[in-house]
């Protein structure tokens, strides 16, 4: 097995970690709905270059690294008040998929932050290969379901606030993993 380490993001690096992100997202969503996606947040991307870039500055970004090579990416939102963190975004080049990379990157957070309590991420629900990530390979629950007719009220991507309330919202997953 590769040896998995995660590296702080450097601000020479940050273009590219968006760039990479992108493309990631892209990746996945062309895998499920090919060239007829309609879930674009803007320009042709699944994700935003400001939902990343909001992600980056108020969290902590890491590349994640296989054997010193850049392969992924992932930020974290940490409250050492209330123990309860939010992972922001993991993603992880397309050609890395299905090698543990992300299984071991993940292992690598849950020991840097071992005073977590609850974990907490989302993904949207077309992202099959996320949603087995997260439950089968990380220990992560199920425990809501936004839609348009169940937003997240503090969501980027579907809270009132955004106008998503009077659309076709399609979905997101919100997981947990509680750690005692």
């Amino acid at each position: 097995m590769a040896d998995i380490t995660l590296t702080l993001l450097t601000n020479d690096d940050r273009e590219r970690f968006i760039l990479d992100n992108q493309r990631a997202f892209k990746y996945g969503a062309l895998e499920e709905f090919g060239e007829r996606d309609s879930h674009f947040e803007e320009d042709g991307e699944i994700i935003s270059r400001r939902t990343i870039e909001n992600s980056i500055d108020n969290g902590v970004a890491y590349r994640i690294r296989e054997d010193g090579r850049i392969v992924g990416g992932l930020v974290l939102t940490i409250d050492r008040k209330t123990r309860h963190n939010h992972l922001d975004l993991l993603f992880v080049d397309p050609a890395a998929h299905s090698k543990g990379v992300g299984t071991a990157a993940w292992k690598e957070v849950e020991r840097l932050y071992p005073e977590t309590e609850v974990w907490e991420t989302c993904t949207p629900y077309f992202e099959t290969r996320n949603i087995h990530f997260y439950v089968n390979k990380c220990g992560f629950h199920i425990v809501e379901f936004f839609n348009s007719r169940h937003p997240d009220p503090h969501g980027p991507e579907t809270g009132a606030e955004n106008g998503h309330e009077d659309e076709a919202f399609d979905g997101m997953f919100r997981f947990e993993k509680r750690m005692r």
